[in-house]
C-alpha cells in the first residue's frame, strides 16, 4: 500500500473514532476524577497529534519544501 492510502484510511479511521457515541451516558471516573469521555478525548487528542506528526515527517511532500524556500525565482513563467 502506497503512504497516500494508508494515510487516508487512518485519517477515516481516526474521523469515525472521534464520535464517541458509547461514551456519551457513562458515568465512571478514570482515575477517581475524570469522566470517561474527557479521557477519551484527552486520548484521542495525543494520537491525532501523533499521526499528523508522524505524517509530516515521512510524507511530507518536499518539493513543495523546495519550492517554498526557493523565493519568488523559482516559480514557473512568474514576473522577473
Amino acid at each position: 500500500m502506497n503512504k497516500k492510502r494508508i494515510i487516508f484510511i487512518v485519517f477515516v479511521l481516526l474521523l469515525l473514532l472521534h464520535q464517541d457515541c458509547w461514551n456519551w451516558d457513562n458515568a465512571n471516573l478514570v482515575f477517581g476524577f475524570m469522566p470517561v469521555g474527557l479521557f477519551y478525548h484527552a486520548c484521542y487528542s495525543l494520537i491525532a497529534a501523533l499521526f499528523w506528526g508522524l505524517v509530516m515527517k515521512f510524507a511530507w511532500p518536499s518539493e513543495l519544501e523546495e519550492w517554498a524556500e526557493g523565493g519568488p525565482d523559482s516559480s514557473e513563467g512568474g514576473a522577473k
